[in-house]
């Protein structure tokens, strides 16, 4: 137990999405899912999904995190075109992100790096898809074989069977690039951190480790440990992996890995994960070094552990085995895990994985002080799917930078809380919103993986020294998570129908093929392109695959010459209006809502401000009189204010019951202040003459009675 602080001074990254640490923390604060139709470039859907999970050979599951952007500079790099070409893309993709963590770091092509004492440790398993494809080029013997079996019961003679091989040979050998002095090294997965080592001229060692999805992690601790022993000074350590391929989709397709439905992380509903891929790399440097040279430090690394699940099983986790990593990290850090107030978990979704690490972190939080206020659970998964080797990494980039932000971020793919975080002891929770760090602990965070074998791996981390500690949430925090929402809402407009006609058919093509994520930006763009025409249609859709549905139902009723829909239950709007309509507002009486605080709030400022200007009661029963009075106006005056705010106001409105009130106010004739004032009066009134029996009256009155009526 060294004690050694081991300081993150660099990031580079690649994952669905994200290409840089900013566009990763802004995906995470935003809620963005980059899960989209696995293309059929990567993986055929005619050829390997099917519906039964049973059916051989074939995956069930349907959607994945893929990176569609990255490009390799192989002339920037100087790597000959043939080298490229028998090369896997893991080693490209690893290097490019080296590189952008070396300049994130303060060392742009190296320079200024301790080139003897620099090395590399990265997580990768079996290299990566292009490899494993590659290696068909070799199978080409068994295939002429088969082929030449199979047309021989079919009659043909050799010389036939001979002509059609010979033809057939070039064409199967075709994708695949000639065997060559590069193809070993380029399929291997040691030689990627070696590659690294080479470009930089690195001469501080540089291996792969292999510990499944828990590969990444485990690299940082291995990384850690040389710092901490004084083998070398500066470390580039993280993962790789680009393996959604048939061998691995359809893999864990059959362990029941795989999601059924919608991937859920730490929900009642966890049913397992989808895929994703990418790299991240960090720099790391001994902490007292570090500060020496004056490097940015975005955390600090305390402590590291791994162990393994002895006796259980190989494909599924044990709350012990991950018990233990806790405990050796944590002992390492030299503070107890009770005082760790954010962990990024592994999270895959999977309904005994996520029961698995919700009891290990719990049980040790509650042996450690039972008095502990639970702590935030989280996973970048539900952002970028399951990255395999590169997920550990991923969870450590995300936990560094919500401990360098000094923001617990909220969860992604999380909806109803999983059984286990509503027990009444339950150490940990979900957070549904950004919050800042406990003002009487420390920023602290943990970071989790797991790995097929058993493998444990648990990385502490704690805030760079002498930083100022932050008291309120930047706007830009807020105006990111602000924006979350479940739906899009898609506009469209034309000069006639069958020019709205047209542009639905174009989004029908379109939609399969976004991410959710994509479909935020999809919203974004159709509505700047309004034209104002007198056809308006909308869709509000919760998914590609639900616009690409609605879209479709909306095209057959242009077809059918339907001109006007109001599909609420649908979602499904159309309307020819040649002129603007009228516009009417029914402010609902005491019946509505429970007290939820609705997306309205969360989405919009003006409505934020509304509730906080009420000063309405936090607590109590949100349904009694006296609670829910003043709550349902203060709404209601809440959307008004929202509506206008997008340049919509109504001609005439009406209220039920209470909400005369805030038809009156609507009118004018109250302001915001006098209307919650006399919503609170109403309500308590209301409250304590129910209490003796008391009914309600009805006045039928002009002005001037009423005037007189209520003067005494």
């Amino acid at each position: 137990m060294s004690g050694e602080r081991i300081a993150i001074i660099g990031m580079g990254l690649r994952y669905p999405d994200a290409n840089s640490p900013d566009e990763l923390w802004e995906n995470v604060l935003a809620g963005r899912r980059a899960f989209r139709r696995i293309p059929d470039e990567r993986m055929n859907r005619a050829d390997y999904w099917s519906a039964d999970p049973a059916t051989p050979d074939r995956h069930y599951s349907t959607k994945a995190a893929v990176l569609r952007d990255f490009t390799f500079d192989r002339v920037k790099y100087k790597v000959a075109g043939s080298t490229y070409r028998s090369t896997d893309l893991t080693h490209w993709l690893a290097l490019d992100v080296a590189a952008r963590a070396l300049v994130d770091a303060g060392f742009p092509g190296g320079d200024g790096l301790p080139r003897r004492s620099t090395g590399v440790v990265l997580g990768n398993s079996l290299t990566g898809e292009f490899s494993r494809a590659n290696l068909m080029r070799l199978r080409w013997p068994y295939v002429r074989r088969t082929v030449a079996a199979a047309l021989a019961t079919r009659g043909w003679d050799a010389e036939e069977t001979g002509a059609f091989l010979a033809e057939l040979e070039p064409r199967y050998k075709a994708p695949f690039p000639p065997i060559d002095e590069d193809t070993l090294a380029g399929g291997l997965a040691n030689t990627i951190a070696g590659r690294i080592c080479n470009y930089f001229d690195l001469g501080g060692g540089g291996f792969t480790v292999d510990g499944a999805c828990s590969s990444s992690l485990l690299s940082i601790a291995t990384a850690a440990r040389t710092l901490a022993d004084g083998d070398a000074d500066v470390m580039l350590a993280g993962g790789v992996d680009l393996s959604i391929d048939p061998f691995e989709v359809i893999g864990f397709a059959k362990t029941g890995a795989l999601a059924t439905g919608e991937m859920k992380v730490y929900d009642r509903d966890s049913n397992g994960f989808w895929p994703g891929e990418g790299s991240g790399l960090l720099v790391l440097m001994r902490e007292d070094d570090a500060r020496t040279r004056g490097a940015r430090i975005y955390a600090s690394i305390t402590g590291w552990g791994v162990s393994s699940d002895g006796k259980g099983a190989i494909t599924r986790p044990e709350a012990s085995g991950h018990r233990l990593a806790l405990a050796r990290a944590y002992g390492r850090a030299g503070y107890g895990v009770e005082t760790v107030s954010y962990f990024e978990g592994h999270g895959t979704g999977t309904a005994l994985g996520d029961a698995t690490e919700i009891e290990a972190l719990s049980a040790a939080r509650r042996d450690a002080d039972p008095t502990a206020r639970p702590a935030a659970l989280g996973t970048i998964k539900g952002n970028v799917g399951h990255t395999k080797a590169a997920a550990g990494v991923a969870g450590l980039i995300k936990a560094t930078l919500a401990v360098h932000h000094e923001v617990i971020p909220p969860a992604t793919g999380h909806h109803d809380p999983h059984p286990l975080l509503l027990d009444a002891a339950a150490a940990m929770y979900v957070p549904r919103d950004a919050e800042l760090w406990p003002a009487d602990q420390p920023i602290r965070a943990g970071v989790s993986a797991m790995g097929f074998g058993g493998i444990n791996t648990h990385v502490a981390i704690e805030q760079a020294p002498d930083r100022q500690r932050r008291t309120v949430l930047a706007d830009r925090t807020t105006a990111l998570v602000a924006g979350r929402q479940d739906a899009e809402l898609l506009l469209l407009d034309g000069p006639d129908p069958s020019r709205l006609r047209d542009r639905v058919t174009q989004l029908i093509g379109l939609v399969p093929k976004l991410a959710f994520a994509e479909l935020a930006d999809l919203a974004g763009t159709l509505a700047a392109e309004l034209t104002g025409g007198p056809v308006r249609a909308a869709i509000v859709a919760s998914s590609p695959d639900d616009a690409q549905a609605k879209l479709a139902r909306l095209a057959a009723l242009l077809d059918a010459g339907s001109d006007h829909v109001i599909g609420v239950r649908d979602g499904i709007f159309l309307a020819h209006r040649p002129t603007r309509p009228k516009i009417a507002y029914l402010f609902p009486g005491q019946g509505s809502g429970r007290g939820a605080v609705g997306a309205i709030r969360r989405r919009f400022a003006v409505a934020e401000s509304t509730f906080r200007a009420a000063d309405l009661a936090a607590g109590g029963d949100q349904v009694a009189t006296d609670v829910a009075q003043p709550r349902i106006v203060t709404g209601s005056l809440a959307a008004i204010r929202v509506l206008r705010r997008l340049g919509i106001d109504a001609d005439i409105a009406v209220g039920h019951s209470l909400g005369e009130l805030t038809a009156l106010a609507w009118g004018g004739a109250l302001d915001g202040t006098r209307l919650t004032r006399l919503a609170k009066v109403r309500g308590q009134v209301m409250a304590t003459a129910s209490r003796g029996g008391g009914a309600m009256a009805g006045l039928a009155a002009g002005p001037a009675t009423t005037t007189q009526l209520i003067s005494g």
